[in-house]
């Protein structure tokens, strides 16, 4: 069942990729589209839950992204709006310490989305059965690409073992049987068995036995005192050449996740440094509920667009900016919390 009420505003064919390993990923089997499935959200957020819930697999979850393609959204309401959806329990970034094949380690953070409103304990749980996952690890360095199942041992090919038997029968007989198409190259058994190690070669490098005979017979003199030996001699100097090798593409080295944890969706922390409820650690809730707290006062316009992602910006427009850091320390200082640390992000 398809979304009935839903905004127009759906992503776009031309959408972004993340790299590999990063953008929008499914946390577990969902019912279809419904319309229930966002109905405890504001309108502002089930819009952007639908707009991201129609995202493929892989599509740029970044808030600047979704911002430069939703036709009514800026930054900073689409950052508001993510948080909402991970306080709501749709969203959650998650950090994998996975471990190569070649024993090289490395950390990876994704973005998982669920449609179904999951509780902080399901998180948690999503989390941790992360643990001893097999992934496919990508080339890119400090990247991973998609899960995998673990992939099974190759079985030897029955056939292989018998195809040098095959192969070396069929020289033989292709052999034996050029007297039959010059009575002058009366190979003897003696010849075949000798010769049939060039045949082979010549039928490995593509060769039918139709060529072989070809090559031993035409262009004879009408004496052959020696048939093995000029057999040997044309069949030496006539060799065709060897194949040129098919370059088989890679297959993708596996990893397995020996860690996840749940990192905040605006900053490099993580449930290993700090409490993440939410989604978010203690100093980005600040921000969070101080942008939300401007929107209520009407300090900031929900849906200011920035001039950069407009195609015609509207040089008479009216904007109202807050200065939300400042104010997100107003909120930090009214609840008890030290003074927040610049963070590199």
């Amino acid at each position: 069942m398809a979304y009935a009420n839903t905004s127009p505003a759906l992503p776009s064919s031309s959408h972004p990729m993340a790299n590999p390993g990063y953008g929008k990923r499914p946390a577990g089997d969902e019912d279809p589209h419904a319309d229930p499935d966002f109905a405890h959200l504001s309108p502002r957020e089930a819009e952007i839950a639908v707009f991201v819930d129609h995202l493929d697999d892989g599509h740029a979850m970044g808030h600047k992204v979704l911002a430069a393609q939703h036709p009514r959204y800026g930054q900073q309401a689409m950052r508001t709006s993510l948080s909402r959806l991970a306080d709501a329990g749709h969203l959650r970034w998650i950090r994998e310490h996975i471990t190569v094949e070649d024993n090289t380690m490395r950390w990876v953070t994704r973005t998982y989305w669920s449609r179904t409103r999951r509780s902080e304990a399901w998180w948690e749980e999503f989390a941790q059965e992360r643990n001893g996952r097999i992934v496919s690890a990508d080339h890119r360095p400090g990247l991973a690409r998609t899960d995998e199942p673990e992939l099974p041992e190759p079985e030897p090919d029955p056939q292989s073992e018998s195809a040098p038997q095959s192969e070396s029968g069929t020289s033989y007989l292709t052999l034996a049987g050029i007297r039959d198409a010059d009575p002058r190259m009366r190979l003897s058994e003696s010849d075949c068995r000798s010769l049939a190690s060039l045949a082979g070669e010549w039928l490995s490098r593509g060769a039918t036995p139709q060529d072989i005979t070809r090559a031993v017979t035409e262009g004879l003199p009408t004496t052959v005192n020696n048939p093995g030996g000029l057999a040997r001699n044309r069949l030496e100097n006539k060799m065709p050449p060897k194949k040129a090798k098919i370059r088989q593409k890679a297959a993708p080295r596996r990893a397995r996740v020996t860690r996840a944890v749940i990192c905040c969706m605006s900053c490099d922390a993580d449930e290993l440094t700090t409490t993440i409820k939410g989604g978010m650690c203690p100093d980005c809730r600040a921000e969070y509920e101080a942008a939300v707290a401007a929107e209520e006062a009407g300090q900031l316009d929900a849906g200011y667009v920035p001039d950069t992602f407009l195609a015609d910006p509207d040089a008479h427009a009216v904007y109202t900016w807050v200065d939300v850091p400042r104010r997100a320390a107003e909120v930090r200082a009214a609840g008890g919390l030290r003074p927040r640390t610049e963070r590199a992000l």
